[in-house]
């Protein structure tokens, strides 16, 4: 018997698109004598689908567009394809169910529902779906085939060290005397993340005795990030085949004998740079089409961050399809305008120059009734991010394209940022992306030739809103910011934790306050492609009226 993995890239809400997709790859498997497909978990509708599952008229086409495709699959391919169903019993329960169908010869032969319900970061499934009450599998050419969805194969006790949820589905199909476990997933991005999903899955072939097959969803949806790297493994825990990463791809392995067999492995990415460089492109290049852009604009300071952001966006979009906006003041050095001018022939984008003195001096006019007798500070620096906020969307509404703000997570979390001014857009890109990191994905850019200009890397960090600023005058050295950062965000450490691992304490004190005092700017910032396993998006949940003393 032969198994495609078909790791599609669904639009979320788009079911003819995606059942299209679903059949290009099914006739393709055909092609290669493919008895069994599988596709991504909730790959009619795409996933995460969130509060559209709200809708009854979204739930009634899915059911009829599966119907349908499957009347136009190829006779004699079995192909399982995620989808909501509803609820039989409504009044028991939530109305849906995140389910799997088998189709096969014209009809919808099994459904399967998802028993484990992820409910914390990014997922909220309990919000929408009841979970199924058993496990269970299919019969094609006298295998039993185990179906499981995504979550399910992330319970196991032995290798997480707990168990999150009272169910175990692999043990469960295993007493069932399945021949093989497919999973059928949309499993977002982390850095690292493919690497502990081939750990989890080699030691549950290993401790069931089970060949396992899973199928990851590929592609952006929003702030998440899909990477693909669907594989499997035979009943050794051998890896014996892997799609690449990041893009659309069909993979067919052999099952016979009872395991499965040695097939074609893609290459894994070895550097973290390089899979976060291909993760934002990814990001970037999806977020924007299925928005239903074509150009996007940014601007650019000079500085690191709006570099690195116009690199991605040139590598995902192509450089003709990005415009890069100076707008000096008269605190700009000579080396920022020069350096962005240089970035952008590197990058083969569009670059346009629009100084802000001349508003500047409008707004100071006007204002200076007000502020008389009182110092230059914030708030007149902020006048100029504002300026900037204000140009960059006029060019956005006049022709139609999509404004990517360039802040990092460093100064995100401590509120470095201005509202209404740098921190416009309608995608944030490098969002999750600490300082130190954005200095390393740009030397990882330039391992081969200078396209971030190299003093834009070696010049001290400013953002240049008043003579001889730079950030370390009021913050600490980025290496120790974004590690207090980490120990705060991602491991929730208290302030008297911090100090014991020999932070200093004015340190601490300043960085956690201020971190708090930003939420407000955080809830109002455009979606950030997430690339760690803690990022301020569809996970972070902080209130932002709190008072807290730890």
């Amino acid at each position: 018997m032969k198994i495609a993995l078909a790791q599609i890239n669904p639009i979320v809400g788009d079911l003819a698109g995606n059942a299209a997709q679903i059949l290009a790859m099914a006739k393709q498997a055909q092609s290669q004598q493919a008895d069994l497909m599988l596709t991504p978990e909730l790959s009619l509708c795409g996933y995460p689908p969130r509060d559209l599952l709200l809708n009854p008229g979204l739930i009634k086409a899915m059911a009829e567009r599966l119907a349908q495709l499957a009347t136009q699959l190829p006779t004699g391919l079995a192909v399982l394809v995620g989808f909501a169903s509803q609820n039989s019993q409504p009044d028991v329960g939530k109305p849906l169910f995140n389910s799997t169908a088998l189709l096969l010869n014209g009809q919808v032969q099994q459904l399967f529902h998802k028993r484990l319900l992820p409910t914390y970061d990014v997922f909220d499934e309990n919000r929408y779906f009841q979970a199924g009450a058993s496990s269970n599998y299919f019969q094609l050419q006298d295998y039993k085939i185990g179906v499981t969805i995504c979550e399910d194969l992330w319970n196991d006790q032995d290798f997480w060290g707990k168990r999150q949820y009272l169910a175990n589905p692999i043990e469960e199909l295993t007493a069932q005397g399945v021949d093989l476990i497919v999973n059928l997933s949309a499993s977002p991005y982390t850095v690292g993340k493919q690497q502990v999903r081939e750990a989890m899955l080699q030691h549950a072939a290993q401790r069931y005795g089970q060949p396992i097959l899973y199928v990851n969803q590929v592609g952006a949806n929003d702030d998440l990030i899909f990477d693909g790297g669907s594989m499997g493994f035979d009943r050794q825990g051998q890896l014996v085949i892997r799609s690449q990463s990041f893009v659309t791809d069909l993979s067919v392995v052999e099952f016979q004998q009872g395991d499965l067999q040695p097939g074609v492995i893609a290459g894994s990415i070895d550097h973290q740079d390089e899979e976060i460089w291909q993760a934002l492109v990814l990001g970037v290049r999806d977020y924007t089409h299925k928005c239903g852009f074509s150009k996007v604009l940014l601007g650019l300071s000079g500085g690191i961050d709006s570099a690195l952001v116009a690199a991605i966006a040139a590598a995902a979009l192509g450089g003709e399809q990005v415009l890069g906006v100076l707008m000096p003041s008269p605190y700009s050095s000579d080396h920022s305008i020069t350096d962005a001018i240089d970035l952008g022939q590197n990058l083969g984008i569009q670059t346009t120059q629009l100084p802000i003195q001349e508003l500047m001096t409008g707004f100071d006019r006007t204002l200076a009734p007000l502020f008389a007798d009182t110092e230059f500070g914030i708030a007149e620096e902020n006048i100029q991010s504002r300026i900037r906020g204000n140009l960059l969307m006029a060019i956005a509404n006049k022709f139609g394209h999509l404004l990517l703000s360039t802040g990092n997570k460093s100064e995100i979390a401590v509120g470095y940022c201005t509202l209404y001014g740098d921190m416009n857009g309608g995608l944030a890109v490098i969002a999750d992306l600490p300082k130190t990191r954005v200095y390393s994905l740009c030397r990882w850019l330039n391992r081969h030739q200078e396209i971030i200009p190299i003093n834009i890397i070696d010049k001290p960090p400013s953002a240049e809103l008043k003579p001889g600023q730079i950030d370390q005058d009021s913050l600490p050295p980025y290496e120790v910011l974004d590690d207090l950062l980490e120990k705060i965000i991602c491991e929730h450490r208290s302030t008297a934790e911090l100090i014991e691992r020999d932070f200093e304490p004015a340190v601490v004190v300043k960085i956690t306050q201020l971190l708090r005092r930003a939420e407000f700017k955080r809830r109002q910032a455009p979606p950030g492609l997430k690339i760690t396993d803690r990022a301020f998006g569809t996970g972070w949940r902080m209130p932002i009226a709190c008072r807290l003393n730890t």
